[in-house]
Order: structure tokens, then sequence, then C-alpha cells
């Protein structure tokens, strides 16, 4: 039986904080999802699966209202929404399905708590274990308005204002991540690799996905906010930082083929 079961819409860089730090601790990370649209046709549970002709038959004591990033309404168990009483996904499950760990960074703190091996993924003592929940915090704050922007692109309903607090964000969040890694370029808390790191990879690749609106963008006469060259001109540290994590062992698996289609998309779109 694995350590943490995560259901969830799939690919989603988010869920890597969590299977990125498996891979550094030896911990055993089951995960079940599928794409964004397809969730609709799941059973929202801890047993999570596409629909059967008994789900579909109990109906009404399945069917729940949706919310944010759908637009349908979703079949969830109770038992899913009493391990998780916001009904959202990522959601995460102890063996058995008896506990409910919500919200991406929380599962990775999970992961890091469960380590077999590997680098202290949360620190090693709690004045270093606070310093990066302050990265985590703060990468929190970046995320929102990153999922907002890009709620926007998916629905067709982005403005100005909502690109301009994207923007917003990205440069904060940027120039932190730099100020913080000039003084040590290594890793952003201690000596080695922490959920910091981690944490701040997934968030800059959940943020590059603005790359698959590229034509959407440019009809609304705004411009792509990460912009790999423009973005290492600007903070040359905190990108050579995330261009040598995502080349790790443990970071590969989850983020070379996501950026690799980016990539190609973002030279389709600048040809």
């Amino acid at each position: 039986m694995a350590d943490l079961r995560i259901f969830s819409y799939i690919p989603n860089p988010r869920i890597w904080k969590a299977t990125i730090a498996a891979r550094l601790c030896g911990v055993d990370v089951e995960l079940r999802g599928a794409k964004p649209g397809q969730l609709s046709e799941w059973l929202w549970d801890y047993d999570a699966r596409p629909l059967n002709n008994v789900d579909r038959a109990r109906g009404k004591e399945l069917l729940r209202q949706s919310r944010t990033g759908f637009n349908t309404e979703l079949y969830k168990t109770d038992g899913f929404l009493a391990a998780h009483p916001f009904g959202t996904v990522p959601a995460a499950f102890g063996p058995n399905g008896d506990i409910g760990i919500f919200e991406s960074n929380s599962i990775a703190r999970a992961v890091a708590r469960l380590r077999r091996h590997g680098p202290a993924l949360y620190g090693d003592d709690p004045y270093e274990a606070s310093r990066i929940d302050s990265f985590l915090d703060v990468s929190l704050v970046f995320a929102l308005a990153g999922q907002n922007y890009l709620l926007a692109l998916n629905n067709n309903a982005i403005t100005a204002d909502i690109h301009g607090q994207a923007r917003k964000a990205f440069t904060t969040y940027m120039a932190g991540m730099e100020a913080a890694l000039s003084s040590s370029p290594s890793y952003l808390v201690g000596d080695d690799i922490t959920l910091a790191d981690i944490v701040f990879v997934a968030e800059l690749c959940s943020f590059a996905r603005e790359a698959v609106h590229l034509e959407r963008l440019s009809e609304h006469g705004l411009e792509i906010i990460f912009q790999p060259d423009a973005t290492a001109a600007s903070y040359p540290t905190a990108i050579a930082h995330f261009d040598e994590l995502c080349q790790g062992p443990a970071f590969v698996p989850d983020i070379a083929p996501f950026m690799e289609k980016l990539e190609a998309r973002r030279e389709a779109g600048f040809s």
C-alpha cells in the first residue's frame, strides 16, 4: 500500500512538489487522475476511478456543484468530502483513505515528514523549517495570482487588469527569489535542497502554462509574461537555479516532457 495516494487532474505541476520530494526521500506516492476535462467523468473518492454504471445510478447521492476550474456537476462521495471539506484537487489520502490532506504545499510537507532517506527537505531544525514555510507561504500568494490568470486565459475571460496583476505577482516573486539566491546561490535554505526549492520550481512551471495561450494573449494585445530569455536577463541567479534543478534526476521525469511541449509551443508562437 502506498504511503500517500493523490487524486488530481494531470498534468498538474503543483503535485510535482510531492512526486519530486517522494523520489528524493524514498516515499511511495500513488497518483490517480486524468486530464482536467475528463474529471467530470470520474468518481471523486479515495478509490477515485472513471465512473461506472453503478456510480451513475446513484445520481443525486453523488452529484455536487462544481467549484473553481470546473463548470459541471461532479460526482463526489461523502467520504471524499469528509476527508476534503473544500472538495478540491489535488486531494491526498493517507493509507486506507481515513485522513485527507489538501493543498499542494501541505501534501509536499507530508511527503517530507514521511522521509525514509535522502535530504531533510523540511530542514534540520525549527528555524530552518520555519524559513522553508516562509518561502512556501510566499509561493501561495504567487500561485493565487497565477491561477486567476491561467483560468481567465482558459475561459477566454482575460483582461488587462488580470494580466497586470499576474505580471506584478510574477515580478515580485522572481525578485524575492533572486535576492534570496544572490547571497546563497546553491539552495534557498541551508546547504541542501529543501521543499523551498522544489516548490519554487513547481510554481514557475505552473505559471509557464501561459505559453499554451499565445494566440489568445495576442488577440487581447497582451504579451506573454514568462519569456525565458528576458526573465533570465532580469533574474539570472533565480533562473540558473531553476534550470539546474529541472535537470536533476528527481525532477526530470515530471518536468522534462512538460517543458519540452511548452518550449515547442513557444517556438511555434514566436515564429
